[in-house]
């Protein structure tokens, strides 16, 4: 048995904890899979870095209303891979090498590890580890449905689809939320011929309703989408293709595919940690239950020096969430007796597809149902990028931002974007709800840049009627 200071089990977030403040003291990180997490290897970074090429191919589609006139003449898909993988690979093992060799007092366990009490596990090879705080960070990972076929080489998740040999000519995507909607437009724009398996009526259901049909209608111009379908199964072709069968509106149909990438989600890594087992709380989705200071519960109650953070018990699975919630827990755990409580207020996230998609707080649907309980009432304002000059300039007939807030005090109760680079458009709302700066106020409050984008923000406001 080995004891420690502090133990870390998960190396994304919980990485950031290990300070020079605990460079006298015993630390323990503990990671199974590759060093750094989902957002550095399999999530947002890469994604993104896909994104960005993305846009430059389908560049010439947006063009041509403006009378420039560009030809798409294909990608280097090893090229455009191993750009980012070479990188990201690099960042990884450097962070592996940092912590595993060059810090006297931190001690690196690549291995999987089972919870055998409420700060002590056993490693895969049979080690007990016990330490005075322990960090639960292990993320989340990709959910696998019951398909048949669904173990076939052919199928992937967000895990692997970025590391192909290949660009795959046909891809089935199951899933309609926001990776579904970030690799269709990423293999789309590629040149890839996509088709969307939906089982609900639209994509991005979770975000406003506005948002989620105004993407839909876009997506079914763009790629092969089918709402209301099952994927019932999957087989293998004799020439390595996948035949998928579908059911939905049109009964059942077959569709080949070279790839097939699974995004119906993620679940909480609780269950191959054996947090049940050892008797803490649990969400009904498996999610860590934590107060807000992120200590986790068990039976109702913080337990002393156990602590969580992220995907495993945040229902945001959002990076910069993530990073906040570090923060706090690395204050907590060197701060006892004065604790700091996470900031979940006004939490944004960005859908880096085609157009992108940005949102921060409330959409109307949960406004409204708010101002039935509270007896208020909301107006909400939605401006259109072509309301303005720079929208003249981009001939743009899709993009637009929504705007919700209180009647009577002018608070700002959420905000959603859809349209070109969104997740910046709407930056200047999430500065004014969280520092409390009702519409009006920001509105007139300060210069807008004519003729940028953001007046389309400051449009939205001014159209809201408030008091």
């Amino acid at each position: 048995m080995t004891h420690y200071d502090l133990a870390i089990i998960g190396s994304g977030s919980g990485n950031t904890l290990i300070s020079p403040e605990w460079d006298d003291r015993t630390v323990v990180l503990v990671e199974g899979g590759t060093f750094g997490g989902t957002c550095l290897n399999v999530g947002c970074i890469p994604t993104k870095m896909y994104v960005y090429p993305a846009e430059l191919a389908s560049a010439p589609t947006a063009s041509a209303r403006l009378g420039v006139d560009l030809s798409f003449e294909g990608v280097r898909w090893a090229d455009i891979r191993d750009r980012i993988f070479t990188r990201i690979d690099a960042i990884s093992g450097g962070g592996r090498t940092y912590r595993a060799d060059e810090l006297q007092n931190v001690t690196l366990i690549e291995e999987y590890v089972r919870l055998t009490g409420e700060k002590s596990f056993e490693t895969a090879s049979g080690e007990t580890v016990t330490a005075d705080q322990l960090v639960i960070a292990t993320g989340s990972r990709a959910i696998l449905p019951d398909i048949p076929g669904i173990s076939l080489p052919q199928v992937h998740t967000s895990d692997t689809v970025m590391r192909l040999d290949e660009l795959p000519k046909r891809l089935l995507i199951i899933g309609g939320g926001y990776v579904a909607a970030e690799f269709a437009h990423v293999f789309s724009s590629f040149g890839t011929e996509v088709t969307v398996a939906v089982r609900s009526g639209g994509m991005l259901r979770h975000l406003d309703d506005t948002v989620s049909e105004a993407f839909t209608q876009q997506a079914q111009q763009q790629w092969d989408l089918r709402l209301l379908t099952d994927v019932t199964s999957l087989a293998a072709t004799a020439d390595g293709s996948v035949t998928a069968r579908l059911n939905g509106p049109d009964g059942v149909v077959e569709l080949e595919a070279d790839v097939v990438l699974v995004a119906v989600g993620r679940t909480p890594n609780t269950d191959t940690l054996g947090a049940a087992e050892v008797g803490l709380d649990l969400h009904d989705d498996g999610r860590l239950v934590v107060d807000d200071y992120q200590r986790v519960l068990r039976n109702g109650e913080p337990v002393d020096g156990l602590w969580s953070l992220g995907d495993v018990s945040s229902d945001y699975q959002l990076k910069h969430v993530a990073n906040h919630e570090a923060k706090i827990v690395a204050h907590n755990l060197l701060h006892p007796g004065s604790l700091r409580a996470s900031d979940h207020r006004f939490v944004p996230a960005a859908v880096f597809s085609h157009p992108q998609v940005a949102s921060v707080g409330m959409t109307e649907e949960e406004a409204l149902t708010h101002a039935d309980a509270t007896g208020t009432t909301i107006v909400t304002a939605v401006q259109h990028y072509g309301s303005t000059a720079y929208g003249w300039a981009m001939e743009d007939t899709t993009g637009f931002a929504k705007i919700i807030a209180d009647q009577s005090t002018g608070r700002i109760l959420g905000a959603h974007v859809l349209g070109h680079e969104a997740s910046m458009i709407i930056q200047p709302v999430i500065q004014a709800m969280s520092f409390g700066l009702d519409a009006k106020t920001m509105a007139r409050g300060q210069y807008w840049i004519h003729p940028a984008l953001t007046e389309v923000i400051e449009n939205a406001l001014l159209s809201l009627k408030t008091e």
